[in-house]
């Protein structure tokens, strides 16, 4: 029976919609990691964005774009082969937006230029714009990524990254020449092969056309069929190579690029993957014969930190909504924000989020040093650390989330469900938890110059925290067993990752946050579940997260 006065068809103490905050500016975490790698006037340049990505148009773009997936044309109405994917005009609207911010190849050309921080600046932007719908940010991550590797061949390098570049969003299946902007996949795995891609069994045969082959073969994983060029593997006579295949070529004519079906995917349903068969299809050779993975592995370097950057952002968003959800919903006799264990819980989701964020933005801002011995060594042996520990903590972090909002949290129109899908997409995605673990004991034994790199980076924070100094101490010595070090190598990246992260934090988050971290990662009685800090400063972590409008 309702309360005398009462209207049942106006609901009451239900928490507004998180819209109408600025993205950027209202998380200080990722705010204060550009002013630190970069300048306070970064986080100016990208208070547009930010308010782009807030806003409830951006919102409803993001759930329309999930809710009416891809679809693929094989034949047009008369019967002719066309395979193409059609696309709902929110994913377009996504598409367009995070193209003319520059979110895709943009940095290459302005670091070529003389910007000492394009690529900390996209990665802000793709951390931020990623909040609004994470599917779309496949094609832009893997346009970002092709370029380090289409530079390994000057003429056609230079035929396609200002196309790359281009802050115009052109979709269509056209030839380059007629094109005002373009959009870059890859075809990398196989069915009987995935992370194996040596394994793989497509044949690249020559032709009289200097430089060009036909492959033949089938793609088991290729997200964005629609897209202009692709970066493939294939065998050749000298053995695994790579290559750039054109959905056009220069003539008009169609490439034979046949999708043979979309994934049925748990996430990331906004964004079209799909099977390909190869059928004699032109392709121009990228790099020496054999070189293949050295070729492209500054594409898989590239897409690994937008897995980083991706991940972080899904904490990031699921913590917003978290937060703002507790601020404004009453149970109990209170609001939630005020019970002292929704307080915990909030708390060290915010502090598992901003590390995230910490170690994602010191790894974009390593990519604007290519210079540096010291960054390019960290960046080698961070990378897969990060894409290991940040991808693997993503899913129980947006989990215990979406429960902060209850019963609300499993419904659609939350987002939350939607965020709970893709968490642990990036984990799978270029190269699953055991090949970047893996990557990491790999790199410690060829290149010993990485683990220098992080011992200088964890030592900065050296006598800060004994906790800390305790764990790296304690990480040292996992090195230092040698015999079996392949079967505990989750064992060992899992630390590293928490002592790089626990040294941004020491050295640079307020204090409260590093002893929430220290605390509980470092501590003995961390159980791995959310909500077990020890009580301190936590409604200062808990404000500190909460957007604002």
């Amino acid at each position: 029976m309702s309360t005398p006065g009462s209207d049942v068809r106006t609901a009451t103490n239900q928490a507004p919609a998180l819209v109408g905050h600025n993205v950027v500016t209202s998380d200080l975490a990722l705010a204060e990691a550009l002013a630190r790698h970069g300048s306070a006037a970064l986080v100016e340049e990208l208070t547009p964005l930010g308010a782009d990505a807030g806003t409830a148009e951006a919102r409803e773009h993001g759930m329309l774009a999930n809710r009416h997936h891809p679809e693929l044309a094989s034949y047009d109405r008369w019967g002719n082969r066309v395979d193409e994917v059609e696309f709902h005009p929110s994913w377009h609207w996504l598409m367009e937006r995070a193209v003319g911010h520059g979110l895709q190849a943009a940095p290459w050309e302005q670091q070529a230029a003389g910007d000492p921080h394009a690529h900390l600046r996209r990665a802000a932007g793709f951390f931020a714009w990623s909040q609004t719908e994470p599917g779309h940010g496949c094609p832009i991550s893997m346009t970002y990524a092709a370029v380090p590797a289409l530079r390994a061949d000057e003429a056609i390098a230079e035929e396609w990254v200002p196309l790359l570049a281009a802050r115009s969003y052109d979709p269509g299946v056209r030839s380059r020449s007629t094109k005002t902007g373009a959009l870059a996949g890859m075809g990398m795995t196989e069915k009987q092969g995935g992370s194996d891609v040596r394994a793989n069994q497509t044949r690249a045969t020559p032709t009289t056309d200097g430089g060009w082959y036909r492959l033949d073969g089938h793609k088991w994983f290729t997200s964005a069929p629609m897209n202009d060029v692709f970066l493939v593997l294939a065998q050749a006579d000298g053995g695994m190579t790579c290559f750039v295949v054109p959905r056009v070529l220069e003539d008009g004519t169609r490439n034979r690029i046949d999708v043979v079906r979309l994934k049925d995917k748990l996430g990331n349903r906004s964004n079209a993957s799909s099977e390909l068969e190869l059928t004699g299809t032109l392709a121009q050779r990228l790099g020496d014969e054999g070189r293949g993975v050295r070729t492209i592995i500054e594409m898989v370097a590239a897409t690994r930190l937008d897995c980083v950057l991706g991940s972080a952002a899904l904490m990031r968003h699921a913590l917003a909504e978290a937060s703002w959800h507790v601020a404004h919903r009453s149970a109990f006799g209170g609001l939630l924000v005020d019970k002292p264990l929704m307080q915990n819980v909030v708390a060290d989701l915010a502090v598992e989020s901003e590390a995230a964020t910490a170690l994602a933005m010191r790894l974009a801002a390593a990519v604007d040093r290519p210079g540096d011995a010291h960054e390019v060594a960290l960046r080698r042996i961070a990378l897969p650390l990060a894409k290991f520990w940040v991808c693997k903590r993503t899913p129980a972090m947006v989990a215990e989330a979406l429960e902060c909002l209850g019963g609300n949290g499993y419904v659609e129109d939350s987002g939350l469900p939607l965020m709970f899908r893709e968490s642990p997409l990036n984990s799978i995605w270029e190269g699953s938890g055991n090949v970047n673990a893996l990557d990491v004991l790999r790199a410690l034994g060829r290149e010993p110059e990485v683990l220098q790199a992080w011992i200088t980076e964890v030592g900065a924070a050296r006598g800060a925290d004994s906790r800390l100094d305790r764990a790296v101490d304690d990480t040292l010595a996992l090195l230092g067993e040698g015999a079996g070090l392949e079967a505990g190598a989750r064992r060992l990246a899992g630390p590293m990752a928490a002592c790089l992260q626990g040294s941004l934090l020491v050295r640079f988050a307020p204090a409260e946050v590093a002893d929430a971290f220290c605390g509980s990662r470092f501590g003995t009685t961390y159980g791995g579940t959310f909500g077990m800090l020890d009580s301190g400063s936590l409604r200062e972590v808990v404000d500190r997260a909460t957007p604002h409008l």
